[in-house]
């Protein structure tokens, strides 16, 4: 299965994406090589909405912590929302849902992410 790669949000502290596919062995580099493209040196704010991602293997996950190690180390941080109940299991499973910030709906993803971009335009 493939993975479709939305870019919705992309400012200088702030990046999101929507998923749509399987995260796998077979998808996960091309989510890699995009995050290495767009992540600059100001960026402290990955979010992913997962709605309509249907798998997610070890390797999808390697490139979540990827960019939770690398957010973290900036004082920053990876935020995930609309997970499917098979997909937020895995995360409950590998025991990362603590170092990940949820949100219950796009919009408040969305409201969160205006925010921090208001903040880094002051």
């Amino acid at each position: 299965m493939s993975l479709n790669i939305v870019e919705r949000t992309n400012a200088d502290e702030a990046i999101s994406l929507e998923l749509q596919g399987s995260l796998d062995s077979d998808t996960a580099p091309q989510l890699d090589d995009r995050l290495n493209s767009i992540i600059g040196p100001e960026t402290k704010v990955v979010a992913f909405n997962m709605a309509g991602v249907t798998f997610i293997s070890s390797a999808g996950l390697r490139v979540i912590f990827k960019t939770l190690k690398l957010m973290k180390s900036r004082g920053g941080q990876v935020s995930v929302t609309q997970m499917s109940k098979g997909v937020r299991k895995v995360f409950e499973i590998v025991k990362v849902m603590p170092d990940l910030t949820v949100f219950a709906s796009q919009v408040e993803m969305d409201e969160y992410l205006e925010a921090v971009q208001r903040r880094a335009e002051r």
